[in-house]
């Protein structure tokens, strides 16, 4: 803040592109590029180094809806599919390694058993000047509470300095693992004291090169998508059971809760959302006052009596029993959508959806829903969605993760 950027030139940006394409002219004339690279093992296009921060850069990648980009969103839902062949072998493996002597297997169990069971990202080292955020493998012993019998009390700062809070029951070799992690003495014979790490003899790159023997090509993060996927998958299996148009959406919607929860996706309270809760409170307080005075009308009308003056002083239009009936139905169905309008908006008032839908849910289970109960795409999907997944748009209705 307070300082000028110089301009961005030819000459700070090198340019990606295929070994046989034209190179770009230069829009300055004179000026080159600052270098012209092949390289097809990354998605970027041009990058140039940030003129204020000498350590940051900034890159040109390819639009969501590109096909490229949606060949690559595709193999990465293909893989957490996958893992349903390997997940009963993996989780058999990791829980035979909770009392292994060999203490880096110990480890690596308990953190793949953590990373499975909560969702948890691996953790990855960081630069100095970046905050100080933790996953899996860099927790800290402060990070952790073991509550009797077989619970841990999880807090911790996570990606973009999230809260994590939680408490879990867990298996008990599980419990005891983590009290020996804290209280076990580190490499150099010093007892572990807060801020040390809880998993002294692990990395991601370990607990990756770990996975990839029980997989190929599986990750730490290939456990999320998998498994926000299939709670996804599974939880619209069982919850949906017919109705209209909004309350599948809300079905759909309490699916998604449950897995913004899972990856703990949180978001503050918007500031509008007292205001909008009162508007919806005066709308329905409105309907259920017009609701009385159509139910007093329909009494004088079966009866075969003028309706006499409305609210206004006016004489009301004298109308059949059968057209007020119609009337009162219709305003039961709009004080049932704004009744269920409200409860989802106070549901979801701290979980944010919209990430996980973006990285970890397989679209083809939200697009297959929504052919089978008739759903129309975009009350799940919105515009730029739509086009980042428009290749999972012919799925088979009876698709299953």
């Amino acid at each position: 803040m307070g300082r000028l950027k110089r301009r961005i030139r030819p000459g700070d940006i090198t340019i990606n592109i295929g070994k046989d394409a034209l190179v770009p002219e230069c829009p300055i004339p004179g000026e080159r590029w600052k270098e012209v690279k092949h390289d097809d093992t990354v998605t970027w296009l041009a990058y140039w180094n940030d003129p204020i921060n000498s350590k940051e850069y900034k890159y040109v990648f390819l639009a969501a809806s590109s096909s490229l980009k949606g060949q690559s969103d595709k193999e990465k839902y293909e893989k957490a599919r996958m893992l349903k062949s390997y997940i009963q072998n993996i989780r058999a493996n990791y829980t035979k390694d909770f009392t292994s002597k060999d203490a880096t297997k110990r480890q690596i169990a308990v953190a793949t058993y953590l990373i499975d069971k909560l969702a948890l990202r691996a953790g990855n080292e960081k630069d100095d000047d970046e905050a100080d955020t933790v996953g899996c493998c860099t927790l800290k012993v402060e990070n952790v509470t073991l509550v009797a019998p077989n619970k841990l009390q999880f807090d911790f700062l996570g990606k973009d300095s999230i809260r994590y809070f939680n408490t879990v029951e867990v298996e008990l070799p599980v419990y005891k693992a983590i009290g020996d992690f804290q209280t076990t003495k580190q490499s150099n014979g010093r007892k572990k004291s807060a801020g040390d790490d809880l998993f002294d003899l692990l990395d991601t790159s370990k607990l990756n090169a770990h996975l990839k023997e029980l997989m190929p090509g599986l990750t730490a993060k290939v456990f999320r998508t998998y498994n926000a996927s299939v709670t996804l998958d599974v939880m619209l299996h069982k919850e949906t059971k017919g109705g209209n148009v909004l309350e599948k959406v809300a079905v759909y919607q309490i699916a998604n809760k449950e897995v913004a929860i899972i990856c703990n996706h949180q978001r503050t309270v918007s500031k509008s959302h007292d205001a909008q809760m009162s508007r919806l409170n005066e709308k329905i307080d409105e309907l259920k006052t017009q609701r009385q005075e159509l139910e007093v009308d329909l009494s004088r009308a079966r009866r075969g009596k003028p309706l006499g003056k409305g609210s206004d002083g006016k004489l009301k239009k004298n109308m059949a029993p059968e057209v007020l009936e119609k009337k009162l139905s219709q305003i039961d169905d709009k004080i049932e959508k704004i009744e269920l309008n409200k409860k989802t908006k106070e549901d979801l008032k701290t979980v944010a959806l919209g990430t996980s839908k973006i990285n970890y849910l397989d679209p083809r289970i939200s697009v297959a829903w929504c052919k089978r109960n008739e759903v129309p795409i975009e009350k799940v999907f919105n515009k730029s969605l739509l086009a980042k997944f428009a290749w999972a748009m012919d799925v088979d209705p009876e698709f299953r993760f």
